[in-house]
């Protein structure tokens, strides 16, 4: 598990504690360089000092036996058991020793200018010496400063850097997880105004929270998002309830013939006569299922398409000759007026116009012309058909391409797709991030198919 909560208050409590340990702790670490870096320049200054104190002492006496048997002079300018003193002449023979802690006297260099450094021994000791010469001897003078108080100071104020810290990382959680809590309010009224929608109240919506900024797009988004699920389950409602009546009517059929079949005996034609209607039937149902299965598989969020460059004449005479029995029943002929080159999947796009051709031919009045055309733009290429006949009218054109919509719900033809073939025109569309559009007035109805160009968008 782990250690990280699940709540995200604590989250920002624990991120907001965090960030206040890390900015007092650069406060305290600078402060307590800065008061280490005072101390050191203040305990060098002193130092430097008695060595000029001391060496102006050794000039104005007459000799060192003098300054020795006056150690008064010297002695209280050290002020504290934690300083030392040692004068040490050219034979290495201390003259004057000022030693409370009873410390070695160090060795140390030659020096001509003062010079400073901290001693290797134990306890830790800052010296500062320099060579004096007079004119009976040549002296080095010694001064020196215990640094344990220093060292006592800094350690006491480094405690309550850590204290300090501690207590401030405490007070920062409690403070980050009060705030979280009133800042995070709104989002858990969000949640639980989310929470009150279901399949029964999909017409709910959520607050949009204007004063916040990032609430407000949330909630925004969200909103979009239920009126989605709404349109879909209505759409999902509204297709089973078509799926289930467009069902019925063939099983409804079979059922009754079938039943007066076996009411009474028949003559052998009579039989015949009813597998032919049944027949009929399963074929009805073997389309409408075919259809559904197609839909289902172009409709694949995920599915990639197998695009081929076609010529188009080619392809769309293919479709002319296998429509050209159909037609002829009716005295309708086809035109091909097509040219150039489609790029997209070939059975798919097969499937669109066929499906669009054979609707024209169901509905054009006989004895007219369905046309076939295209034009090519730098961004798409666009196919149309166009028929003659009884013009849509325009309260129909938004909802043809739903599915098991039909115009008129009593004109079924044996032959018909069960009102899905302009819903499968519209979802092959889709898969090739085209669309299909719809016209029609007194000079006939236009259907046209937009296939975007690769690299661009249908607008």
């Amino acid at each position: 598990m782990s250690w990280w909560p699940r709540t995200l208050s604590l989250r920002l409590a624990m991120m907001f504690a965090l960030v206040s340990v890390l900015l007092l702790g650069a406060v305290g670490f600078y402060l307590y360089q800065s008061l280490q870096r005072e101390l050191v320049w203040r305990d060098d200054q002193a130092l430097l000092g008695r060595l000029e104190r001391m060496q102006a002492l050794i000039h104005d006496s007459a000799s060192i036996d003098t300054l020795r048997t006056r150690p008064q002079l010297y002695d209280s300018m050290l002020g504290n058991r934690d300083s030392l003193l040692w004068i040490v002449d050219d034979h290495d023979q201390l003259q004057i020793d000022i030693n409370p802690l009873a410390l070695p006297r160090p060795i140390l260099p030659a020096a001509p200018e003062p010079r400073l450094s901290d001693s290797s021994q134990t306890p830790l000791l800052r010296l500062a010496w320099l060579d004096v010469v007079t004119a009976q001897h040549r002296l080095t003078l010694i001064t020196g400063k215990y640094l344990g108080e220093r060292e006592q100071m800094l350690n006491a104020y480094r405690l309550k850097v850590l204290a300090a810290l501690a207590i401030g990382a405490l007070l920062a959680f409690l403070l980050g997880w009060l705030v979280s809590l009133r800042g995070l309010k709104p989002v858990r009224q969000l949640a639980m105004h989310a929470a009150a929608i279901d399949v029964q109240h999909l017409h709910l919506r959520l607050s949009e929270f204007e004063e916040l900024n990032e609430l407000s797009a949330l909630s925004r988004a969200l909103n979009q998002m239920l009126t989605r699920l709404e349109q879909g389950f209505t759409q999902l409602s509204r297709f089973s309830e078509d799926l289930a009546h467009e069902m019925r009517t063939p099983l409804s059929n079979l059922t009754g013939q079938t039943q007066q079949a076996l009411s009474r005996d028949r003559s052998i034609a009579e039989y015949q006569n009813l597998l032919v209607s049944n027949q009929e039937e399963y074929e009805r149902l073997a389309r409408m299922v075919d259809s559904m299965l197609f839909l289902a598989r172009t409709e694949q969020p995920n599915k990639t398409l197998r695009h081929e460059t076609m010529a188009l004449h080619s392809l769309v005479e293919q479709l002319c000759e296998y429509f050209e029995g159909m037609g002829q029943e009716r005295g309708i002929t086809l035109a091909n007026l097509t040219h150039g080159q489609l790029v997209a999947n070939p059975d798919l796009a097969r499937r669109a116009l066929a499906n669009l051709i054979a609707n024209a031919l169901r509905y054009a009045a006989p004895d007219t012309q369905i046309t076939i055309s295209c034009a090519h733009t730098a961004t798409c290429l666009t196919l149309r058909v166009h028929n003659l006949g009884e013009p849509i009218a325009a309260a129909h054109l938004p909802y043809l391409f739903e599915r098991f919509y039909r115009c008129d719900p009593s004109r079924n033809q044996p032959d018909d797709s069960g009102g899905l073939g302009l819903a499968i025109v519209k979802s092959i569309m889709q898969s090739h991030r085209g669309h299909v559009e719809v016209s029609s007035n007194e000079g006939g109805t236009l259907f046209e198919l937009f296939f975007p160009l690769s690299g661009h968008t249908v607008p």
